[in-house]
């Protein structure tokens, strides 16, 4: 598959700073991997925006950038030219374009050191950071449930974000609202009951749109070690085992299912 120059530097910047998401791209069908690409080069670059300068107002101007390249999109009109919007705005219409802003808008969590005021706070926070990059790819590569993308990228996002705990906390940040073992356990099995109703659905995505779900090729047994180890959390050693991590990515390319 020949690649854009774009598409080329879109890759390179997942592969070093999103290596689990650049490992699920490569394992979907290389027409696949011209959607992935730019919307993961996306995310990536608005994950980092909040955290690449601590004065909070240049943060704030980085993810507005953003949500405005994301309107430009939205429009339909000229869109700025950039190594991941100008591919990003070939792959996404205008109604995916807007409503992935929430997704740059959550990411003001990142800036500030205010822990979430609520469980309905984490809740969306994780939703729309992740369920709607995974309602994007799912609708850019040929659609997806709603529901069942906001389901799935609520538990890939939250296996993500349980790994992501130490670090988090390191940089001054509150992730959890309740970070006894009992509740990272109650955390990790919600987590896994939306998992589980969004496996439901998963039958009925077509299977152009399949290769999103690879994103989510660990989020089962990582969620799983969390609720039966939930000590992992805040050891920071909530991983699977390289022989287990290839063997599940290889099983997912394979069925399509996670």
């Amino acid at each position: 598959m020949q690649l854009s120059d774009d598409l080329i530097a879109c890759a390179g910047l997942i592969e070093r700073g999103d290596p689990d998401r650049f490992a699920a791209a490569m394992a979907a069908p290389p027409e696949a991997r011209r959607v992935l690409f730019p919307l993961y080069a996306f995310n990536l670059e608005v994950a980092r925006a909040p955290w690449v300068t601590q004065e909070t107002m240049i943060a704030e101007m980085r993810l507005q950038w953003w949500r405005d390249a994301l309107e430009e999109i939205a429009k339909g009109g000229e869109v700025r030219r950039h190594e991941v919007v100008t591919p990003l705005s070939k792959v996404l219409d205008r109604d995916t374009a807007a409503r992935l802003d929430p997704l740059v808008g959550a990411r003001r969590w990142d800036i500030y050191r205010d822990p979430f005021e609520d469980e309905d706070h984490l809740t969306r926070y994780i939703e729309e950071t992740s369920g709607l990059l995974l309602l994007a790819a799912g609708q850019a590569l040929g659609g997806m449930d709603e529901e069942v993308a906001l389901d799935a990228g609520y538990a890939f996002g939250l296996a993500a974000f349980l790994r992501a705990v130490p670090e988090l906390e390191s940089k001054g940040r509150v992730p959890l609202l309740d970070g006894r073992p009992e509740g990272v356990a109650a955390l990790a099995r919600g987590g896994l009951e939306r998992l589980q109703k969004a496996r439901m659905g998963f039958g009925a995505v077509p299977k152009a749109s399949r290769p999103a779900l690879l994103a989510g090729w660990q989020a089962g047994p990582l969620l799983a070690l969390a609720a039966k180890e939930p000590q992992r959390v805040a050891e920071g050693t909530l991983e699977l085992s390289e022989f287990s991590k290839r063997a599940r990515l290889m099983k997912a390319g394979f069925t399509g299912r996670v």
